[in-house]
């Protein structure tokens, strides 16, 4: 082999240099491995152990979360004066150098999460309290103690945010928070405080206050006006009384969910409150009890020891509202607690309601008049009780006119007051599901009370009467509506006969579910052009219906039937283009018969979601159409093949098999076949 020219190698060399020197700068990484965006430097998860040096000096923004740094040393930010945003969370961080931050007088806001500063944690403060201009401290997760917290926070009186959630912090005193003067929020989350003593006193600015997932037994003497929002979720609170002042409140939001209050909290006289969040507690009222007994004189002493000085406040206990104000309250939640009835004039108190969640209680009967209009509530929900009963008066003028979606469903009902939504005038969802209740008019019968009736409300536009126990409607319960979406699932006798009760949908109606429905393949829902959701889950169909090829559907669910397979030619039909949404599993595919399967993955812009779920049936097995292994495979050619071709060989081993014997037997009495001839011919042969 001849060695190239000199020439011509030299060129190459430095062709090659000057395009590889172009391409590293194009590529060039940024230093230490980080990202920058303008004045953002992003090291994320880099396996540093240190802050990198050559940074850019104007990074104003530093993120070194998912590092391995230790400690952060006095020289470690001396080369970025503009630093004012700075994360260090999810490192191994024991220590800060007191003159860490000597060159970063501007850092505004520090991370540092899910790190080890209880080793350290005088040296940090010292380190902290030369910065004069944090706002947001995020200190959670770092195994800090109260006196820890203390220490580490009382040279920042410039602080408006402070997180030391996650940490292992148990009873809080005045002495903690002493100096945050300018703190607007303050997150005390997931510790295991069981005690509070007058830790909130000097925070005067305080107006978010987060105390979620602690172990508080009760709050008593509640006095904190300025505050807005207050989070005291999943503690073991049973009870919550406001300090009996006539000063105004600033509280917009309380949080007392998850917990086990057994009365109603004690709420300020005055004050904004506009969302009171009560889900999973054991509330309830006590004017009236279920077996008729009375507790109207019944009184309840609370001893209130306040250092030297002791207090007793006595409260009724039917009257939990005597020092509450809701006349603000737009969103109160009471699902998931013991309430057996509302006091009388509750409702008449909450003028501005709007949501009213009472599900999961024990309801056995919920009335409305005209004293309590609740003009301004758009949803109600009353699910999952015992009610029997719901009683309106519809005579004496609006009620619920704003109401838009009425949850009644898991109750006791079998029928709603007569003209009940001839005042709901802006209702748009009603669900009625699982509830022995019939639509209006009822087949074969006259008018009847012990009906629903929903004929004419025009706005409503989503109705669920999912296990009813609907039998062959009849009729036109649905004339003068406009329902997208109809849920009548679990109704095994609903299509028993004629689906003419239907013909007031066929325009308007989107989705509909018919799961568990005893829908045979034959029953036709073709009418039903609008349809873009069809659920016939749950059914016994075992062939695919043809109906549905004149439909345009985005989205079909088939699951849990007894499909064998569906037709190979779906992705070209009508529905098949339309379709973006097809559920298939829990069938009892025939492996051999999987062309529409490999249809199905080929179509564009259809998704099978739950298509890892999908198995096919070959013999007793359960298997994966996309994975068959190769005996199976060889199994289905041969159960698919030609079968005359079958036959053929079959048939052609056997006609061999009697020829060969024909030619052996021939040849073996050939002689004998000659002679015999001759014998019977008698003609002797010339020579």
């Amino acid at each position: 082999m001849e060695a190239p020219l000199p020439g011509l190698s030299l060129l190459l060399l430095l062709l090659a240099v000057g395009w590889g020197s172009r391409m590293d700068a194009a590529w060039a990484p940024s230093p230490g491995g980080c990202e920058l965006v303008q004045s953002i430097m992003d090291c994320t998860g880099r396996w540093l152990s240190s802050i990198p040096g050559n940074l850019r000096g104007n990074t104003e923004e530093l993120f070194l979360d998912d590092n391995t740094i230790q400690v952060l040393g006095n020289a470690s930010l001396l080369l970025y004066p503009q630093l004012w945003h700075l994360s260090l969370t999810r490192n191994r961080l024991e220590l800060i150098e007191p003159g860490a931050f000597l060159s970063s007088q501007g850092l505004e806001v520090l991370s540092l999460t899910d790190n080890l500063l209880f080793t350290n944690y005088s040296l940090t403060a010292a380190a902290l309290s030369a910065l004069p201009a944090l706002r947001m401290l995020d200190l959670a997760g770092n195994q800090l103690r109260e006196d820890m917290v203390s220490v580490l926070v009382s040279n920042l009186s410039s602080l408006e945010s402070l997180s030391v959630a996650r940490n292992i912090i148990m009873r809080l005193d005045s002495s903690i928070f002493t100096n945050l003067t300018e703190l607007l929020e303050l997150n005390l989350e997931k510790n295991y405080i069981f005690e509070i003593d007058n830790a909130f006193e000097g925070l005067q600015r305080l107006q978010r206050l987060n105390l979620a997932y602690n172990y508080l037994p009760c709050l008593v003497g509640f006095d904190l006006t300025q505050l807005r929002v207050l989070n005291l979720s999943n503690n073991v609170i049973e009870w919550f009384l406001t300090m009996e002042i006539d000063d105004l409140f600033e509280l917009e939001v309380l949080d007392l969910s998850h917990n086990r209050l057994l009365f109603f909290p004690v709420l300020p006289q005055q004050s904004k409150l506009h969302s009171l969040l009560l889900q999973d507690n054991r509330m309830s009222f006590y004017q009236r009890l279920p077996n008729g007994t009375s507790l109207a004189n019944v009184t309840m002493q609370f001893l209130i020891i306040d250092g030297n000085s002791t207090n007793i406040t006595t409260v009724r206990l039917w009257d939990e509202l005597c020092h509450s104000n809701l006349s603000s309250l737009r969103l109160l939640d009471m699902s998931q607690n013991e309430v057996w009835g509302l006091p009388d004039d509750f409702l008449a108190q909450t003028p501005s309601l709007t949501h009213l969640k009472l599900n999961q209680n024990c309801l056995e009967a919920f009335h409305l008049s005209e004293e309590d209009p609740l003009a301004m509530l758009t949803e109600l929900d009353l699910s999952q009780n015992q009610l029997v009963e719901l009683g309106v008066k519809v005579d004496t003028g609006d009620i619920l006119p704003s109401l838009q979606l009425f949850n009644l469903s898991t109750n006791r009902l079998q029928a709603l007051p007569p003209g009940i939504f001839t005042h709901t005038k802006k209702i748009t969802t009603l669900d009625l599901s699982y509830n022995r209740v019939d639509l209006c008019p009822q087949p074969g019968e006259p008018e009847s009370l012990s009906c629903v009736d929903i004929r004419g409300v025009e706005t409503l536009t989503h109705l669920s009467l999912a296990g009813c126990g609907l039998q062959g409607m009849g009729g036109r319960p649905f004339q003068g509506t406009s329902l997208l979406h109809l849920d009548l699932s679990d109704n095994r006798q609903l299509l028993s006969g004629d689906l003419g009760w239907l013909q007031d949908l066929v325009l308007t109606l989107q989705v509909l579910s018919l799961r568990n429905t005893s829908l045979s393949s034959t029953t036709d829902f073709s009418a039903l052009s609008s349809l873009v959701r069809l659920d016939l889950s749950g059914n016994c169909l075992a062939a695919f219906p043809g109906w549905l090829g004149a439909l345009r559907l985005r989205s079909l669910d088939l699951r849990d039937n007894c499909l064998p397979a569906l037709p190979r030619d779906l992705p070209q039909a009508p529905l098949g283009r339309s379709l973006r949404e097809l559920y298939l599993s829990q069938n009892p595919y025939n492996c051999c018969t999987l062309g529409w399967w490999d249809a199905l993955q080929q179509a564009e812009g259809l998704r099978v979601p739950d298509g890892p779920e999908v198995t096919c049936r070959h013999g007793s097995r359960a298997l994966s159409p996309g994975a068959l292994p190769q005996p199976v495979l060889q199994s289905c050619r041969w159960q698919t093949a030609d079968l005359a071709l079958l036959y053929l060989v079959l048939a052609l081993p056997t006609c061999l098999t009697l020829l060969v014997a024909f030619v052996v037997v021939f040849l073996m009495l050939k002689e004998k076949l000659l002679k015999m001839v001759k014998n019977r011919c008698g003609v002797s042969s010339p020579y």
